[in-house]
């Protein structure tokens, strides 16, 4: 059996040429990548060990190993956090006795009050599950005929992966889906994320889970969204992270003038309060 740990380590060996370290090519081989041999070798650290923590046979690799395998790997700032982050609920996972079960969804009242300040702007509280805690009207409209808000309890993850309309919304659909996958690491808790993927996996398909298990660190861009009025969305997004809370306070602005004219007509279409989802 497997760990979230050795999971990330061996896809990201599996992706890197050898060449592009410095090392020899060998010829053939069974599988791409580095070997096994030559990340043990340059990690300062036995092979058998490697292969211990990546087959999840070791969940307490040291802060030192850490840091040495995120060096030999060449990994950048955000992939050796969540190194860092792997580690971490890796190595609790085994001191885990209580049932998962899924997150709060409680939104503090001077977080709704700040949604209320953002009006008309663009803006919702999110939990890394993906679920919609709470948005404003301006974020309504975006949403309006999309279907992603129709559900009791929408959930951002559910409708990329399951709901159709989400490939013709979101026009870099691929690149949301990788983001909405690897946020389910970031969970409160490894004991949430494991509840909500397994609920999620029943429905969403080998496509989620592969590219849940990929580890794929994104590249969060401009977001694209082809509203089904017709008019084509380009956002920027900016995050304020609510740690005590579990929690994100997203905000959408236009990314150039086209979209702002855009927005300004959607709300003009549409006028509804600030929505509290509990």
């Amino acid at each position: 059996m497997g760990s979230p740990l050795g999971d990330f380590i061996r896809t990201k060996r599996d992706s890197i040429q050898p060449q592009s370290l410095g090392l020899p090519d060998r010829g053939r081989r069974r599988s791409p990548g580095l070997r096994r041999s030559d990340l043990a070798t340059r990690a300062g650290i036995s092979v058998e060990y490697l292969t211990r923590i990546e087959q999840g046979r070791d969940r307490n690799p040291s802060v030192a190993v850490v840091r040495a395998l995120a060096d030999a790997l060449g990994l950048d700032s955000a992939e050796r956090d969540h190194l860092r982050y792997l580690t971490k609920i890796t190595g609790g996972t085994c001191s885990a006795h209580r049932r998962p079960g899924p997150p709060p969804r409680e939104v503090r009242p001077s977080i709704l009050e700040t949604l209320r300040l953002l009006e008309p702007g663009i803006a919702l509280v999110t939990n890394r599950l993906g679920d919609v805690l709470a948005h404003t009207s301006g974020y309504g409209s975006v949403a309006h005929g999309t279907g992603l808000l129709d559900a009791d309890t929408p959930n951002l993850t559910r409708y990329v992966f399951t709901d159709p309309r989400a490939r013709t919304f979101f026009a870099d659909w691929d690149d949301v889906a990788d983001e909405q996958a690897f946020d389910l690491w970031l969970g409160a808790s490894a004991g949430n994320a494991e509840w909500f993927t397994t609920e999620l996996a029943r429905t969403a398909g080998p496509d989620f889970t592969r590219r849940l298990n990929r580890h794929m660190v994104p590249r969060r861009g401009a977001l694209r969204l082809n509203h089904p009025s017709g008019c084509e969305l380009h956002l920027l997004r900016e995050t304020l992270e609510l740690p005590s809370d579990a929690q994100q306070l997203i905000v959408l602005l236009p990314a150039d003038d086209d979209t702002a004219q855009a927005l300004d007509e959607l709300r003009r279409r549409s006028h509804g309060p600030l929505r509290a989802i509990s």
